[in-house]
C-alpha cells in the first residue's frame, strides 16, 4: 500500500540527515514526528519545498513534518525503506535532551503518552455519540441488544484507559510494558471499588476540598479511593508508571542477574502497585481535583473570555504541539465530571479555517490557489487544518488572523452559554455527537454547539470576502496577485 510514496520516503530521510540520524519517527493525524539526533543536519527549505510536504515545524523537541491525510501511507513507506526506530529508545549520548527546555519535555512526555492512541480514542468516542444519538430515538440498554453492544464497544476503552496510558507511558519511561500492565489492571480491578461499600470508619480532612471517607486501611494505612475508583482516571497511573520506572531500575542493579529475570518485575509490581494504590493515587486525584479546580474556577470567572481565549489560541497551540496541555485536562474532567468545556471552545477553531477557505476558493480563480483550497476546504469540516493553515492561510498571512478571530467569536458564543463536551469522538462536524447527553437529549447544549460552528463559518466567510483579495507566497519567493481579472485571463490561457 505504501510502495507509492517510496521516493517521497527516500527523499524525507536523505534530507532529515539520513536514517542514522534519527533517533525515533512517530505520526499523529497529520504530521511525520522526527526526534533527530541533529536538527542542524535537516535540510528544511528542502523538505518545505518538496512535492508531497505541506511544511516543516521544528517545535517541542520534534522535527515535525506535516503531510495531511496521507501521513499514514508515508509513515509505513518510511518502516519500509529505512531502519529507523518507532519506539523510544535509551537516551543518545548526543547531549539534546539535556539542552530542550523544560516545556519542551513537558509537552514531548504529554503527546509521546497520548498521542499514540488519541485517534482511538476519538474513534472510539465516534462510537459513543451514535449511541447517544440512538438515545435520542428512546434506545437504551435495557430494551435494546444493538444499544447495549455498541456501547459496550464505544465506552470500553475509555473505561480502562488508565490501561492504555499504562502501555504508552512504560514505552516512554522505558520500563517493562507487563510490570507496567500489571500495575494499571491493579488500579482498575473491578472488587478494589466494592471496598467503599458501607459506612466508611472516619473521614480524613473533613470540611476541606481533600475530604475522603475511609472504608478500610492497609497496615493501619487509610486506603483512599475516588469516588467509582480510577476507572477512566489520567494522572494517577501516569504517576504510577513513571514511579514504577524507577523501582524497576532499582531493583535491577541490586538483584543478581541469576534471578533478575522473575525477581525484578516481582519486586516491581508488588512496591509500585501498592504504593499506586495506597499513596500515588491519592495524591494524583488531589492534584487532579486541584488542576481542575483552577481550570473551572477561570471558567467560572469569566467563561466568555475563556471560550474567546481557548477558541482563538488553539489553531496555534495545536501548531506547536501546546495543546497537549489542555487536552489531558480535558480528558481528566470528563472522566471526573461527566463532561468539559475546554474541548468545548476548542471545537469552533477549524470552522474559522473552513470560512476563511471558503470565501478565498470563490473569490480565487488561479489553479495554484484552487489546487491546495478546494481539497483543503474539504479536509477542514472533518477537522484537519494543516493543508488550509500551511498551504495558504500563513503564507497569505491575513486570512490566517481572520480564521483565528473568528474562532475566538465561536469560543466565546461556547462560553456564554456554557456550552459543554460529554465525550471524545471524531473531529470537525463529527464532534457534534459528543455535544449529546449520555441518556440521549438534544438539549440547548447541542444546539448551541451547532449554531456557533454555523456562525463561526459564515463570519469567517463574510470578513474574508469583504477584505482584499490575499496574494500567495510562490516557492520562488514570487507573489501571485489573486484577482478576478487575472484569474480569468490565467483561465483562458489554460
Amino acid at each position: 500500500m505504501a510502495k507509492g510514496y517510496n521516493k517521497l520516503a527516500k527523499e524525507i530521510i536523505e534530507h532529515v540527515g539520513g536514517e542514522n540520524n534519527v533517533e525515533q519517527l512517530q505520526h499523529c493525524v497529520t504530521r511525520l514526528r522526527f526526534y533527530l539526533k541533529d536538527e542542524s543536519k535537516a535540510d528544511t527549505e528542502y523538505l518545505k519545498n518538496l512535492a508531497g510536504i505541506v511544511t516543516v515545524i521544528e517545535a517541542s523537541g520534534q522535527y515535525q513534518i506535516v503531510i495531511g491525510n496521507e501521513v499514514g501511507k508515508v509513515y509505513e513507506a518510511i518502516l519500509n525503506i529505512a531502519n529507523v526506530n518507532n519506539e523510544p529508545t535509551e537516551p543518545s549520548n548526543h547531549g539534546g535532551d539535556n539542552k530542550r527546555k523544560p516545556l519542551d519535555k513537558f509537552i514531548d512526555l504529554i503527546s509521546g503518552i497520548f498521542q499514540p492512541f488519541i485517534v482511538v480514542l476519538s474513534a472510539t468516542g465516534m462510537i459513543k455519540g451514535i449511541v447517544a444519538l440512538l438515545g435520542v430515538f428512546g434506545l437504551n440498554e435495557t430494551n435494546s441488544g444493538f444499544y447495549a453492544v455498541l456501547n459496550a464497544v464505544g465506552d470500553g476503552f475509555f473505561q480502562f484507559l488508565p490501561v492504555v496510558i499504562a502501555l504508552t507511558a512504560a514505552k516512554k519511561f522505558r520500563m517493562n510494558i507487563y510490570s507496567a500492565l500489571a500495575i494499571a489492571f491493579a488500579l482498575v480491578y473491578p472488587s478494589l471499588s466494592d471496598i467503599t461499600a458501607g459506612e466508611p470508619l472516619y473521614t480524613l480532612f473533613a470540611g476541606t476540598p481533600f475530604s475522603a471517607d475511609v472504608f478500610t486501611t492497609f497496615l493501619g494505612i487509610p486506603v483512599l479511593l475516588p469516588p467509582g475508583g480510577y476507572y477512566s482516571t489520567v494522572i494517577p497511573v501516569i504517576l504510577a508508571i513513571w514511579f514504577g520506572a524507577k523501582v524497576e531500575k532499582g531493583f535491577k542493579r541490586i538483584i543478581p542477574s541469576v534471578v533478575n529475570s522473575f525477581l525484578t518485575p516481582f519486586f516491581t509490581v508488588l512496591v509500585a502497585a501498592s504504593l499506586a494504590i495506597l499513596v500515588i493515587g491519592p495524591i494524583a486525584t488531589w492534584g487532579a481535583d486541584f488542576i481542575g479546580f483552577i481550570f473551572m474556577g477561570i471558567y467560572e470567572l469569566s467563561p466568555v473570555i475563556f471560550g474567546a481565549l481557548v477558541g482563538g489560541l488553539w489553531q496555534l497551540l495545536v501548531m506547536f504541539g501546546l495543546h497537549w496541555g489542555l487536552a489531558p485536562i480535558g480528558i481528566l474532567q470528563i472522566s471526573e465530571q461527566g463532561f468539559t468545556p475546554i474541548l468545548s471552545n476548542s471545537g469552533s477553531a477549524s470552522f474559522g479555517v473552513l470560512g476563511v477557505l471558503l470565501a478565498i476558493i470563490v473569490k480565487n480563480r488561479t489553479r495554484s490557489v484552487r489546487n491546495i483550497g478546494i481539497p483543503a476546504t474539504i479536509a477542514s469540516v472533518f477537522g484537519v487544518t494543516e493543508p488550509g493553515i500551511y498551504g495558504l492561510l500563513l503564507p497569505m498571512k491575513k486570512p490566517f488572523i481572520i480564521a483565528l478571530i473568528s474562532s475566538a467569536i465561536g469560543g466565546a458564543y461556547t462560553g456564554f452559554f456554557d456550552v459543554v463536551v460529554y465525550r471524545i469522538g471524531g473531529f470537525g462536524i463529527f464532534t457534534l455527537t459528543n455535544y449529546i447527553t449520555d441518556d440521549g437529549q438534544l438539549t440547548m447544549n447541542f444546539w448551541h454547539r451547532l449554531i456557533s460552528f454555523v456562525l463561526v463559518t459564515v463570519i469567517a466567510f463574510t470578513i474574508q470576502m469583504f477584505m482584499k483579495t490575499p496574494q500567495l507566497e510562490t516557492m520562488n519567493g514570487e507573489k501571485q496577485t489573486i484577482n478576478h481579472e487575472e484569474s480569468e485571463k490565467v483561465e483562458n490561457k489554460i
